[in-house]
């Protein structure tokens, strides 16, 4: 089986579709021939140009905010009644600000608490959402994007990082939970060519690449084929992280 067939017959939902990772990973799950469920937050039209511009039939973009469950429901329940079945579900949504480690004040309860459902609960009410249907398939998987943020406690705040390093725990307890008909991996990029933390400019893009062993960033591309590994090759993996980071980490 080559890879440009490896997934036909599959469903990938990716939630948080429309993001830089997300759009790239519903465009190789496509590759791969999957029909893709694009979950986008805002930005219905985006989400539906991506669609448009995925190769192979079936494809869908869906609105859902994983801040409210409700609408995580909702999300699955148009899944399910527009394809009939999940087997893949990518968790790519989240959300960060940034603030400087030292700054306790700076880092407030509300900030702390958006973090966390949207980095945490959010992606566990996902699941929980999802897993019956992805237990059905019985060769279900679940790919949480992380970050090395949690397990080197460097990123964008002191929540994300332990949003993350939570995020990872989740992974491996749901990897025992949900065996053997699912499978949960996670994916930790290090610092990735995308506006998702909001005000790193050119400038400290460059810092971060000089500081990289090899020497630039991680690009969504970079995530996407990771995750698409953990569909297509890293079958017999599960409860653990790939670290995709360019030596960042170490």
């Amino acid at each position: 089986m080559s890879l440009s067939d490896a997934l036909t017959g599959k469903v990938a939902v990716v939630a948080g579709g429309s993001g830089g990772i997300g759009r790239e990973a519903c465009r190789l799950f496509a590759e791969a021939g999957a029909r893709v469920v694009v979950g986008y937050r805002s930005g219905k039209e985006r989400a539906e140009a991506i669609v448009a511009a995925l190769p192979g039939e079936g494809h869908l973009a869906l609105p859902v905010s994983i801040e409210d469950s409700s609408t995580i429901n909702a999300f699955r329940d148009s899944t399910l009644v527009a394809l009939g079945r999940a087997d893949i579900l990518v968790n790519t949504a989240g959300v960060t600000s940034p603030v400087a480690h030292a700054d306790l004040d700076g880092l407030t309860d509300e900030l702390i608490d958006q973090i966390f459902v949207n980095n945490w609960r959010g992606v566990f009410s996902t699941v929980r959402a999802f897993a019956p249907a992805l237990k059905a398939s019985r060769d279900g998987l679940i790919v949480n994007v992380s970050s090395i943020a949690a397990f080197t406690g460097v990123g964008s705040n002191i929540a994300y990082c332990g949003a993350k390093a939570g995020l990872d725990l989740m992974t491996n307890s749901l990897a025992r939970a949900l065996a053997p008909d699912i499978r949960v991996m996670a994916v930790s990029p290090g610092v990735v060519d995308t506006e998702f933390v909001p005000g790193r400019g050119q400038e400290f893009k460059e810092k971060a690449a000089a500081a990289t062993p090899l020497k630039r960033l991680t690009t969504p591309t970079d995530v996407a084929e990771a995750i698409l590994a953990c569909a297509t090759h890293l079958k017999f993996s599960t409860g653990t992280r790939i670290v995709v980071d360019g030596g960042r980490h170490l």
